[in-house]
Parts: structure tokens; sequence; C-alpha cells
């Protein structure tokens, strides 16, 4: 979903650097320090993962008009920055879209059960006769049944927010600021509470989030308060 711009030109054209910024992210060098990590450590699921992810996703491509295995990367690349070693969470963070977006069974995937449990639980369906606020309702509460999915969920809505301004309609941002604060910030809150050991890594991903969605509020706040004050000039 492109839409209009959110905000003013000249804001506008500040975030606009900033996506410039992380599309500059290069994508060879990403996939072979994912990959130079993984063989050091062992995790040869990590090794087939990141192979298999960058395949299916050939020739997909972002809102932002970027290669759509920049977002699998980035997240990766994330959690590695915060010394993450753990094969089966890199792995599920890598293939987290493959299913939804690639048409492809977890039974498919080359990795253990826990990780294609992992994407499974990832990937969003709305059952017949369920509406979607109900699917969404129940894509969360297992989403935090399962420790591997949970922290990849918030690994990926980190990476989305912190792109959504050059993508998102207005009314759009809106809408995933509010979903980030009724579904994800829950979310976040309940995993560090199950799981005490992640305290620092989701404290560094708590921060990230807000911090974004804060400053966008910010901004959003501002816009209208200018385009309101202008039709009444």
């Amino acid at each position: 979903m492109t839409g209009k711009p959110i905000i003013s030109p000249a804001v506008y054209h500040i975030f606009r650097e900033m996506m410039m910024e992380l599309s500059g992210y290069n994508i060879d060098m990403m996939y072979a320090h994912i990959h130079e990590f993984a063989v050091s450590r062992q995790m040869e699921q990590t090794v087939q993962a990141l192979s298999f992810a960058r395949k299916m996703h050939s020739g997909q491509y972002r809102k932002s008009g970027e290669e759509y295995i920049i977002h699998p990367l980035t997240m990766a690349c994330h959690a590695l920055s915060l010394r993450i070693a753990d094969d089966t969470l890199i792995s599920t963070i890598l293939l987290h879209d493959v299913c939804e977006d690639c048409g492809v069974s977890p039974q498919e995937l080359p990795v253990s059960p826990e990780v294609r449990r992992g994407v499974e639980l990832m990937t969003f369906t709305v059952l017949e006769g369920e509406t979607k606020d109900a699917a969404k309702r129940r894509y969360y509460d297992r989403l935090g049944e399962n420790k591997t999915a949970a922290v990849t969920k918030l690994f990926d809505r980190c990476h989305n927010v912190s792109t959504m301004a050059g993508t998102f309609s207005k009314e759009k941002m809106k809408a995933y600021i509010e979903e980030t604060r009724e579904y994800v910030l829950p979310l976040l809150c309940r995993t560090g509470e199950r799981y005490p050991d992640l305290a620092g890594v989701l404290f560094s991903i708590r921060y990230h989030i807000t911090s974004v969605i804060h400053a966008a509020e910010h901004i959003l706040r501002t816009d209208d308060a200018e385009k309101k004050q202008a039709l009444f000039s």
C-alpha cells in the first residue's frame, strides 16, 4: 500500500532520507555476514534457511521498492547484533514470511519441526466464518504460546515500524501504530514475564518500537494541526 504522503513535504523529505539510509544496507553483505556467523557457530538450519529464503523471495519486493529479502535479512542481523546465536530463532526469522507470501507449506521448509511450527504461527490466516479482528486476536494469542514465534514477531514489528513512514498512507500508519499498541506491546510484556532470560533483548526491542511510534505520532499530530490551521487561515 503506497497511498499519499502522510506528512508535509519538508518533513516527508527527512523521513525519505532516513529510508534511503535503511535502503543502503547491502543485501549481499548482510547475507554473507549471516552465513559466515552461522557457519562459524555450526548453525546448520540457519545456513539452509538463508539460501531457501533468498530463493523463495526472489522477484518479490517490499512496498518501498526494495527486494523483499532485505526484510528477513535485516531482522536476522538485528538479532545477531543483540548476541542471539539461537539456530532455531534465526532460522524462523529468515523463513517467517515464506509460507504466507510464497505459497510454501511448513512441511516443505528444510528445517526442524520446531522451526516449521514457528513459521506456521507467524503465518496470518482468517478461518472460514471468522472476522479479521477475531483472527487477529487468535493470531497473537497463539504467538504468545511459542517463544520462538513471539520473538520473531517482535523483530518483525521492529523492522516494519522503522520503514512505515515512507510507504504507508497516513490512515494505514495510524492503524498500524494502534495495532502495535493493542497487540504487539502486550505480546512483548507477556513474553518478558514468561521468559525472563530475554530481558535484555526485549528491552532493546521495546525501546526501538516505542521510540519510533512516539516520533511518528508526534509527526502525525503536528501534520494534522498544520493542515487544520491552514484550512482556517
